[in-house]
Protein backbone atom coordinates (compact mmCIF):
# COMPACT_ATOMS: atom_id res chain seq x y z
CA UNK A 1 0.00 0.00 0.00
CA UNK A 2 1.48 3.30 -1.10
CA UNK A 3 1.53 6.14 1.44
CA UNK A 4 -0.58 9.21 0.89
CA UNK A 5 0.54 12.72 1.79
CA UNK A 6 -1.42 14.89 4.19
CA UNK A 7 -1.20 18.68 4.04
CA UNK A 8 -2.50 20.81 6.87
CA UNK A 9 -1.75 24.05 8.70
CA UNK A 10 -0.47 24.87 12.17
CA UNK A 11 -3.96 25.26 13.64
CA UNK A 12 -4.17 21.45 13.54
CA UNK A 13 -2.12 21.17 16.79
CA UNK A 14 -0.53 17.96 15.49
CA UNK A 15 2.53 16.63 17.23
CA UNK A 16 5.53 17.23 14.91
CA UNK A 17 6.86 13.72 15.57
CA UNK A 18 3.53 12.17 14.55
CA UNK A 19 3.52 14.33 11.42
CA UNK A 20 7.06 13.33 10.52
CA UNK A 21 6.30 9.62 10.87
CA UNK A 22 3.01 9.69 8.97
CA UNK A 23 3.63 11.78 5.84
CA UNK A 24 1.87 14.85 7.27
CA UNK A 25 3.15 18.24 6.11
CA UNK A 26 2.27 21.25 8.27
CA UNK A 27 2.35 24.73 6.74
CA UNK A 28 2.53 27.37 9.50
CA UNK A 29 0.28 30.38 9.78
CA UNK A 30 1.99 33.69 10.60
CA UNK A 31 1.58 35.40 13.95
CA UNK A 32 2.31 39.12 13.91
CA UNK A 33 3.38 41.14 16.94
CA UNK A 34 4.14 44.84 16.37
CA UNK A 35 4.69 44.19 12.66
CA UNK A 36 7.15 41.36 13.35
CA UNK A 37 6.07 38.07 11.81
CA UNK A 38 6.62 34.61 13.33
CA UNK A 39 5.92 31.16 11.89
CA UNK A 40 3.48 29.54 14.29
CA UNK A 41 4.97 26.62 16.29
CA UNK A 42 8.30 27.01 14.48
CA UNK A 43 9.58 30.44 15.41
CA UNK A 44 7.24 30.91 18.38
CA UNK A 45 5.26 28.59 20.66
CA UNK A 46 1.67 29.33 21.73
CA UNK A 47 2.89 30.03 25.26
CA UNK A 48 5.52 32.49 24.04
CA UNK A 49 2.95 34.20 21.84
CA UNK A 50 0.51 34.69 24.71
CA UNK A 51 3.32 36.24 26.75
CA UNK A 52 3.97 38.70 23.92
CA UNK A 53 0.24 39.28 23.46
CA UNK A 54 -0.03 40.40 27.06
CA UNK A 55 2.72 42.98 26.52
CA UNK A 56 1.64 44.29 23.11
CA UNK A 57 -1.78 45.35 21.84
CA UNK A 58 -0.85 45.18 18.16
CA UNK A 59 -1.20 41.45 17.47
CA UNK A 60 -2.71 39.70 14.45
CA UNK A 61 -2.33 36.66 12.23
CA UNK A 62 -2.17 35.87 8.53
CA UNK A 63 -2.45 32.82 6.32
CA UNK A 64 0.68 31.21 4.88
CA UNK A 65 1.93 32.73 1.61
CA UNK A 66 0.78 30.88 -1.50
CA UNK A 67 4.39 30.37 -2.60
CA UNK A 68 4.99 28.17 0.42
CA UNK A 69 2.13 25.88 -0.61
CA UNK A 70 3.24 25.82 -4.27
CA UNK A 71 6.75 24.78 -3.27
CA UNK A 72 5.36 22.02 -1.04
CA UNK A 73 3.01 20.66 -3.69
CA UNK A 74 5.77 20.69 -6.32
CA UNK A 75 7.75 18.47 -3.96
CA UNK A 76 4.88 16.18 -3.02
CA UNK A 77 3.72 15.44 -6.57
CA UNK A 78 7.09 13.81 -7.20
CA UNK A 79 6.79 11.57 -4.14
CA UNK A 80 3.09 10.70 -3.73
CA UNK A 81 0.23 9.64 -5.97
CA UNK A 82 -2.49 10.95 -3.65
CA UNK A 83 -2.70 13.99 -1.37
CA UNK A 84 -5.34 15.02 1.15
CA UNK A 85 -5.38 18.62 2.40
CA UNK A 86 -7.28 19.38 5.62
CA UNK A 87 -7.29 23.00 6.77
CA UNK A 88 -8.91 25.34 9.26
CA UNK A 89 -12.34 26.77 8.50
CA UNK A 90 -12.51 28.69 5.23
CA UNK A 91 -15.01 31.03 6.92
CA UNK A 92 -12.27 32.22 9.30
CA UNK A 93 -9.11 32.00 7.19
CA UNK A 94 -8.11 32.00 3.55
CA UNK A 95 -5.67 29.14 4.16
CA UNK A 96 -7.90 26.40 2.67
CA UNK A 97 -8.54 28.30 -0.57
CA UNK A 98 -4.90 29.34 -0.87
CA UNK A 99 -3.81 25.72 -0.47
CA UNK A 100 -6.11 24.55 -3.28
CA UNK A 101 -5.08 27.45 -5.54
CA UNK A 102 -1.45 26.46 -5.00
CA UNK A 103 -2.26 22.85 -5.91
CA UNK A 104 -3.79 24.06 -9.20
CA UNK A 105 -0.72 26.13 -9.98
CA UNK A 106 1.54 23.17 -9.18
CA UNK A 107 -0.71 20.99 -11.38
CA UNK A 108 -1.27 18.37 -8.73
CA UNK A 109 -4.52 16.64 -7.81
CA UNK A 110 -5.49 17.24 -4.18
CA UNK A 111 -8.51 16.08 -2.20
CA UNK A 112 -9.38 19.19 -0.21
CA UNK A 113 -11.37 19.12 3.03
CA UNK A 114 -12.60 22.28 4.74
CA UNK A 115 -12.65 21.22 8.40
CA UNK A 116 -15.07 24.06 9.27
CA UNK A 117 -13.19 24.35 12.57
CA UNK A 118 -9.67 24.45 14.02
CA UNK A 119 -7.45 22.91 16.69
CA UNK A 120 -8.36 19.57 18.31
CA UNK A 121 -10.99 18.39 15.78
CA UNK A 122 -8.56 18.86 12.86
CA UNK A 123 -5.97 16.82 14.72
CA UNK A 124 -8.52 14.05 15.19
CA UNK A 125 -9.52 14.13 11.52
CA UNK A 126 -5.95 13.61 10.39
CA UNK A 127 -4.94 11.10 13.06
CA UNK A 128 -8.02 8.98 12.37
CA UNK A 129 -7.49 9.43 8.63
CA UNK A 130 -3.96 8.07 8.90
CA UNK A 131 -5.25 5.03 10.76
CA UNK A 132 -8.04 4.46 8.22
CA UNK A 133 -5.47 4.55 5.43
CA UNK A 134 -3.37 2.00 7.30
CA UNK A 135 -6.50 -0.16 7.57
CA UNK A 136 -6.86 -0.13 3.80
CA UNK A 137 -9.54 2.52 3.20
CA UNK A 138 -9.33 4.50 -0.04
CA UNK A 139 -8.88 8.26 -0.17
CA UNK A 140 -12.54 8.65 -1.17
CA UNK A 141 -13.65 6.57 1.82
CA UNK A 142 -11.37 8.52 4.15
CA UNK A 143 -12.81 11.80 2.89
CA UNK A 144 -16.35 10.54 3.58
CA UNK A 145 -15.38 9.50 7.10
CA UNK A 146 -13.73 12.84 7.84
CA UNK A 147 -16.82 14.63 6.56
CA UNK A 148 -18.81 12.52 9.03
CA UNK A 149 -16.56 13.79 11.83
CA UNK A 150 -17.31 17.36 10.71
CA UNK A 151 -21.03 16.64 10.95
CA UNK A 152 -20.66 15.17 14.45
CA UNK A 153 -18.26 17.55 16.17
CA UNK A 154 -19.09 20.16 18.79
CA UNK A 155 -16.87 23.13 19.64
CA UNK A 156 -17.78 25.77 22.23
CA UNK A 157 -15.85 28.77 23.51
CA UNK A 158 -16.11 31.14 26.46
CA UNK A 159 -14.14 34.17 25.22
CA UNK A 160 -11.77 35.87 27.61
CA UNK A 161 -12.29 39.35 26.18
CA UNK A 162 -15.26 41.11 24.59
CA UNK A 163 -12.82 43.81 23.46
CA UNK A 164 -10.93 41.33 21.28
CA UNK A 165 -14.21 40.10 19.78
CA UNK A 166 -15.09 43.72 18.98
CA UNK A 167 -11.72 44.31 17.31
CA UNK A 168 -12.25 41.20 15.22
CA UNK A 169 -15.65 42.45 14.06
CA UNK A 170 -17.69 39.84 15.96
CA UNK A 171 -19.28 42.41 18.30
CA UNK A 172 -20.59 45.86 17.47
CA UNK A 173 -19.58 48.86 19.54
CA UNK A 174 -22.98 49.00 21.25
CA UNK A 175 -22.87 45.27 22.02
CA UNK A 176 -19.41 45.72 23.53
CA UNK A 177 -20.50 48.58 25.80
CA UNK A 178 -23.69 46.82 26.87
CA UNK A 179 -21.85 43.56 27.52
CA UNK A 180 -19.25 45.30 29.65
CA UNK A 181 -21.87 47.25 31.62
CA UNK A 182 -23.96 44.15 32.34
CA UNK A 183 -20.91 41.92 32.75
CA UNK A 184 -22.30 39.50 30.21
CA UNK A 185 -20.40 36.35 29.31
CA UNK A 186 -20.82 34.89 25.85
CA UNK A 187 -20.99 31.22 24.96
CA UNK A 188 -19.79 30.85 21.38
CA UNK A 189 -19.88 27.83 19.10
CA UNK A 190 -18.71 26.78 15.67
CA UNK A 191 -21.61 26.56 13.23
CA UNK A 192 -20.87 25.59 9.61
CA UNK A 193 -17.40 27.04 9.90
CA UNK A 194 -18.44 30.32 11.51
CA UNK A 195 -18.17 31.29 15.18
CA UNK A 196 -21.59 32.40 16.39
CA UNK A 197 -23.04 33.53 19.70
CA UNK A 198 -24.93 30.60 21.20
CA UNK A 199 -26.04 32.24 24.47
CA UNK A 200 -25.51 35.39 26.56
CA UNK A 201 -25.16 34.62 30.26
CA UNK A 202 -24.69 36.95 33.21
CA UNK A 203 -21.83 35.21 35.08
CA UNK A 204 -18.79 33.16 34.16
CA UNK A 205 -19.84 30.42 36.59
CA UNK A 206 -23.26 30.06 34.96
CA UNK A 207 -21.66 30.06 31.52
CA UNK A 208 -19.47 27.13 32.53
CA UNK A 209 -22.48 25.34 33.98
CA UNK A 210 -24.37 25.80 30.73
CA UNK A 211 -21.41 24.43 28.77
CA UNK A 212 -21.32 21.35 30.99
CA UNK A 213 -25.06 20.85 30.46
CA UNK A 214 -24.51 20.83 26.70
CA UNK A 215 -21.65 18.34 27.06
CA UNK A 216 -23.77 16.11 29.30
CA UNK A 217 -26.34 15.59 26.52
CA UNK A 218 -23.68 13.88 24.37
CA UNK A 219 -21.94 11.79 27.03
CA UNK A 220 -23.30 8.47 25.79
CA UNK A 221 -21.84 9.14 22.34
CA UNK A 222 -18.33 10.33 23.23
CA UNK A 223 -15.20 8.93 24.84
CA UNK A 224 -12.96 11.99 24.81
CA UNK A 225 -13.22 15.72 25.34
CA UNK A 226 -10.55 18.35 24.80
CA UNK A 227 -10.26 21.42 27.02
CA UNK A 228 -8.45 24.32 25.38
CA UNK A 229 -7.30 27.51 27.04
CA UNK A 230 -5.63 30.74 26.02
CA UNK A 231 -3.03 31.03 28.78
CA UNK A 232 -5.58 30.08 31.45
CA UNK A 233 -4.44 26.75 32.85
CA UNK A 234 -6.00 27.43 36.25
CA UNK A 235 -9.54 27.59 34.87
CA UNK A 236 -8.84 24.73 32.47
CA UNK A 237 -7.91 22.49 35.40
CA UNK A 238 -11.03 23.54 37.28
CA UNK A 239 -13.17 22.74 34.26
CA UNK A 240 -11.47 19.36 33.91
CA UNK A 241 -12.23 18.59 37.56
CA UNK A 242 -15.91 19.46 37.05
CA UNK A 243 -16.07 17.23 33.97
CA UNK A 244 -14.49 14.31 35.84
CA UNK A 245 -17.03 14.71 38.66
CA UNK A 246 -19.84 14.62 36.11
CA UNK A 247 -18.41 11.83 33.93
CA UNK A 248 -15.56 9.89 35.57
CA UNK A 249 -15.10 7.55 32.58
CA UNK A 250 -14.70 10.36 30.05
CA UNK A 251 -11.11 10.89 28.92
CA UNK A 252 -10.01 14.51 29.16
CA UNK A 253 -7.14 16.37 27.57
CA UNK A 254 -5.94 19.92 28.15
CA UNK A 255 -4.12 21.87 25.46
CA UNK A 256 -3.07 25.46 24.96
CA UNK A 257 -5.39 27.11 22.45
CA UNK A 258 -3.98 27.95 19.03
CA UNK A 259 -2.88 31.62 19.12
CA UNK A 260 -5.18 32.58 16.24
CA UNK A 261 -8.14 31.85 18.52
CA UNK A 262 -6.58 33.83 21.35
CA UNK A 263 -6.10 36.84 19.08
CA UNK A 264 -9.82 37.02 18.33
CA UNK A 265 -11.29 35.79 21.63
CA UNK A 266 -8.70 37.14 24.06
CA UNK A 267 -6.31 35.79 26.66
CA UNK A 268 -8.13 33.67 29.21
CA UNK A 269 -10.49 32.07 26.69
CA UNK A 270 -11.73 28.55 27.51
CA UNK A 271 -13.07 26.04 25.01
CA UNK A 272 -14.43 22.51 24.84
CA UNK A 273 -14.50 20.26 21.80
CA UNK A 274 -15.72 16.71 21.32
CA UNK A 275 -16.75 14.32 18.54
CA UNK A 276 -19.80 12.08 18.66
CA UNK A 277 -18.55 8.66 17.56
CA UNK A 278 -20.49 6.34 15.29
CA UNK A 279 -19.83 3.34 13.07
CA UNK A 280 -18.56 5.61 10.27
CA UNK A 281 -16.11 7.95 12.00
CA UNK A 282 -14.82 5.64 14.74
CA UNK A 283 -11.32 4.28 14.39
CA UNK A 284 -12.71 0.84 15.28
CA UNK A 285 -15.20 0.93 12.42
Amino acid sequence: MKPIAWVTDSTSTLDPEFAKNNHVYIVPLRLIVNDESYKENIEITPEEFYDKMRQHENVSSSQPPIGEFIELYEQLKEEYEEIIAVHCSSELSGTFNTSLQAADIAEVSVVGIDSKVGAYPIREMIMRGVQWHNMGFSVREIKERIENIIQNMSFYLIPGSLTHLHRGGRLSGSQLVLGQLLRINLLLRFDEGKVVVDEKIRTFKKTKQRLLEILKKDLELIKDVCIMHANNMEEALKLEEEIKEMAPALRTEIMTFVPVAGIHAGEGTLALAWIKNNNINSILA
